[in-house]
């Protein structure tokens, strides 16, 4: 979830009207702005210009700054930043740790990990968000497929410390209306794009005991347009995350992790003059328990809190997911996963906007692993995602929303 001021004025300095924009709806108030003649540059060529790339793995880099995509899971938040996860509708998130994903999940389970661990992966969101009103449809339907690829690397330096790098995009977003529609005035298009690089080390204190910690520099490009307006602008920012992983015996691990807030001062252009804002992302916390249960079925669940009211000078509900997932072992190679997950939106009905109309959502998630050469590890996951509708009284926008969402990954992994 992120909110963000949005001022609109001539140049100099002035008492601005003020819009913020987040998942409570879009608020009016007064700001002192500086206008100045500014260019925005494309998001990804910024990035590639500004940032020095040799130093980082270069396959990490090819595959998820290619591929454009935005993703959503409720609010602004995506967990697809992997497809072995997504068959177990990613219970078991920061306790798993079976591969160099963990990165993102919890560094402290890169200590699972002996030697060189690489995994490569991209999952394929297609969302339906149809807006009824009193007239009908009304040219509200903004759902976009779009996909979101994500690289990771993990190193065991010693025994007892462990490196990795991951490349993700963990707050994405995509409506695009049609010209016209019953809200164009509101909204036509807002788009939230990021690329989060977290180099991490994880420390081995025992058998039973390992700690990790992340640094997260993520660029956000934030893009609203509207009837009357056309606003983009970015920024790069600075976070971190923390993990510890729990081995309580052979057949039960317990994980912890946490995600820091990160806040973005954006600036950028609107209607051809300067534009300045900010825009944050929330603190998030994640309990997660893997157990094996018997020689063929594993069982695994995941409790995470997202703290939105962390969010400063915002009314957004702190939300909680839920999820439960298995494995089972058909044959030394194969296996099959199925999970359920309960996602809390942040926004509730007096809060819902057309630029996020989201709302709670089920996930029926169902994936396949196979493994084969020595080291060599093929993960499949599909989910369903069924939405509540949503009432939204958002100016002229008012009616409800339908919503439903299909979820496809494919992941590759590999062990030295």
């Amino acid at each position: 979830m992120c909110c963000l001021r949005q001022a609109t004025k001539n140049r100099g300095w002035h008492d601005l009207k003020v819009q913020k924009i987040c998942g409570n709806g879009i608020k009016s108030g007064t700001l002192k702005v500086l206008r100045a003649a500014h260019t925005l540059p494309n998001g990804m060529s910024d990035m590639k210009q500004n940032m020095k790339m040799q130093k980082l793995p270069a396959l990490l880099l090819g595959i998820t700054m290619t591929t454009a995509g935005t993703a959503a899971a409720a609010g602004f938040q995506a967990w697809e930043q992997s497809a072995s996860g997504l068959g177990v509708a990613y219970a078991g998130s920061a306790a798993v740790a079976n591969d160099a994903s963990t990165v993102f999940y919890n560094p402290a389970g890169m200590a699972n990990l002996p030697g060189v661990h690489f995994s490569t992966g991209v999952v394929g969101v297609n969302e339906q968000r149809e807006f009824r009103g009193a007239g009908g449809r009304s040219g509200g339907e903004a759902g976009e497929p779009y996909v979101i690829p994500n690289a990771y690397m993990s190193w065991q330096i010693t025994p007892q410390l462990t490196a990795g790098l991951g490349v993700s995009r963990p707050y994405m977003l995509d409506l695009d209306y049609k010209a016209g529609w019953q809200g164009d005035a509101t909204v036509r298009r807002t788009e939230i794009r990021t690329v989060n690089f977290n180099p991490a080390l994880a420390y081995k204190l025992s058998d039973k005991v390992a700690l990790g910690l992340g640094l997260n520099y993520q660029q956000l490009d934030w893009r609203l347009t509207s009837a009357t307006s056309n606003t983009k602008a970015d920024d790069s920012a600075v976070g971190w995350n923390v993990g510890a992983l729990f081995t309580l015996s052979p057949a039960m691990r317990v994980g912890v992790a946490y995600r820091s807030k990160i806040e973005h001062d954006l600036s950028g252009r609107q209607n051809g003059a300067a534009f300045k804002g900010d825009l944050d992302t929330p603190a998030s916390l994640t309990l997660s328990v893997w157990q094996q249960v018997s020689d063929r079925w594993e069982a695994m669940g995941d409790l995470s809190y997202t703290h939105w009211k962390s969010i400063d000078g915002y009314d957004l509900d702190n939300a909680w997911r839920f999820a439960w997932g298995a494995a089972y072992k058909f044959n030394p190679r194969g296996k099959i996963k199925f999970g359920i997950a309960y996602d809390h939106a942040p926004m509730g009905k007096h809060k819902r906007i057309a630029a996020l109309p989201d709302n709670d959502r089920l996930w029926f998630s169902l994936g396949g692993q196979w493994t084969f050469g020595k080291a060599s590890v093929l993960d499949v996951g599909y989910a369903y995602q069924y939405m509540r509708d949503g009432k939204v009284a958002d100016g002229a926008v008012v009616g409800r929303y339908e919503g439903s969402g299909h979820v496809l990954g494919v992941q590759y992994a590999i062990g030295f």
